[in-house]
């Protein structure tokens, strides 16, 4: 199983990105999926997340400009992101809990750079 994260770049503030994060391999299922980012010099953490059934979560930094949301048919998650601001580049990781054969097992993709400049 494998997640890959896109869409990232360099965007100005008050601009727009869309985070795509595909999910592969022998997958019977998924259920939670979520957005996290971690920007220089700072701890990871947690954007966004979605259940299975739909419901999601933000950071309050994230409230009001980002929206989590999934396409359980292609293994996908997205992160729209609205009027992002300078403090919002980091590297952006998607992570889900996916059931592989008979386990239940975190995963975690490689990252995308946001970038936004001022």
């Amino acid at each position: 199983v494998q997640l890959q994260a896109s869409g990232g770049g360099l965007v100005q503030a008050g601009g727009s990105l869309r985070l795509s994060c595909a999910a592969s391999g022998n997958i019977f299922r998924i259920n939670n999926m979520a957005w996290y980012r971690q920007a220089p010099g700072k701890q990871r953490e947690l954007v966004a997340d979605i259940t299975r059934e739909g419901s999601t979560n933000y950071a309050d930094s994230a409230k009001g400009r980002f929206t989590i949301s999934r396409d359980d048919a292609k293994n996908m998650a997205y992160l729209q992101m609205s009027s992002l601001k300078p403090e919002d580049t980091a590297i952006y990781y998607c992570n889900a809990d996916i059931w592989y054969i008979m386990s239940l097992n975190n995963y975690w993709g490689p990252g995308t750079q946001v970038t936004v400049s001022s």
